[in-house]
């Protein structure tokens, strides 16, 4: 059996699908993945569990002509290739692979997208309900099954899209629980050392791409109003993006140098995750956010934006939601955290309880399920 994976870009791949990658190669698939490669500015992030890697030139922007090479590669691609099954991801990567598998499917090649987060959702603006929605519905025809990966999007798969494909849910695509879990005392310390910082900070990691949608520019205004009120505090901001000067600006504007940090794109969160007191997540969209289950399965609590994504994990008991624009919100939530160790703590419990069905080892089995009944004969 042979499996191309597509994405708009190569980290997408990287970030997302490597351990289901490997569990396909150990069953004797042969895997192939077609996408952009990105990787050069992602620190670190390497391809895994591949057998064939094709440089394909997409493009996040619909405007692009590079879409148009990308989808005549690919029909060249799937002419001489002969795929059992295509897992299509990403927005114009999903768009593309499908316009471009139209005869394979002929053939017999099923094809599958894995929506991560629908631009159209409960609260998104009449622009995306206009704009994404009859693309998504259209394309949906042109795919043999839909995967969905948080509850909001299946219902609403399942009641539009239900008679144009099969729709599928799975619990993400899965958090390794060997990577992410609790640290002893000695470690956090060393955790912490490693970093820079003392046993008496106040740490806050926000992780994310540097973007408008995830919105840390909020944890930063959050964090000028706590600063005289959490002399100890410390926010760390894991990742990259278009956004990063403008942050810095902000950061200098609100004279918070030496309380918010820039890390820079990183790979090893394992080694920071367990050993902070707080996770925040500002973002204004969010599919089936992996730091936040990361976070919870390190008993870590979580004050997060309202979206699909956050609202599935996140309650009163393992943390708190705040719409995403609420900066006093933000703050005072910090705050009430950070006064009552015995508060995070609970929550902390509780958010690995909550966050255990997000585990790799089970979405995995999920995953393989889905394939199985996919390639039945």
């Amino acid at each position: 059996m042979k499996i191309l994976y597509t994405s708009t870009v190569l980290s997408h791949i990287c970030q997302f699908h490597l351990p289901h990658m490997k569990n396909l190669r150990e069953a004797g698939w042969e895997v192939h993945v077609a996408a952009h490669d990105n990787l050069a500015v992602k620190n670190g992030l390497r391809l895994k569990n591949c057998d064939k890697f094709i440089e394909v030139p997409f493009d996040r922007s619909p405007k692009s002509p590079n879409n148009v090479k990308a989808y005549r590669q690919l029909k060249k691609l799937l002419a001489e290739e002969h795929y059992d099954v295509i897992l299509c991801n990403t927005p114009m990567g999903g768009i593309v692979t499908r316009l471009a598998a139209k005869k394979a499917r002929k053939r017999g090649t099923k094809v599958v997208y894995m929506a991560h987060g629908f631009h159209f959702f409960k609260g998104a603006s009449k622009k995306n309900w206009l704009v994404y929605y009859p693309i998504e519905k259209h394309m949906a025809r042109l795919c043999d099954m839909l995967i969905t990966v948080n509850n909001e999007d299946y219902e609403l798969a399942k009641r539009k899209f239900g008679g144009r494909t099969k729709v599928e849910h799975i619990h993400g695509v899965g958090v390794d629980e060997n990577r992410y879990h609790p640290a002893t005392e000695a470690e956090q310390r060393a955790m912490r050392e490693a970093e820079g910082l003392s046993q008496d900070d106040f740490v806050i990691l926000c992780t994310g791409e540097l973007n408008e949608n995830k919105n840390q520019s909020t944890l930063i205004r959050a964090a000028a109003l706590l600063k005289d009120r959490l002399p100890n505090l410390k926010v760390l901001l894991a990742g990259n993006g278009p956004k990063e000067q403008e942050l810095r600006r902000l950061i200098s504007d609100e004279r918070l140098e030496g309380v918010v940090r820039l890390l820079g794109y990183r790979t090893d969160l394992e080694k920071l995750t367990p050993a902070v007191d707080l996770v925040v997540s500002c973002s204004r969209r969010e599919g089936m956010p992996l730091n936040i289950i990361e976070a919870m399965l390190c008993k870590k609590p979580v004050v997060a934006s309202h979206n699909r994504g956050h609202d599935e994990l996140v309650s009163e008991e393992t943390g708190a939601l705040i719409p995403a624009g609420d900066v006093r919100g933000f703050a005072e939530a910090v705050l009430s955290y950070a006064k009552d160790p015995e508060k995070r703590a609970i929550a902390g419990e509780r958010g690995a309880v909550r966050a255990a069905p997000y585990s790799v080892g089970d979405v995995k089995k999920e995953f393989a399920r889905i394939l199985e009944g996919l390639t039945e004969r």
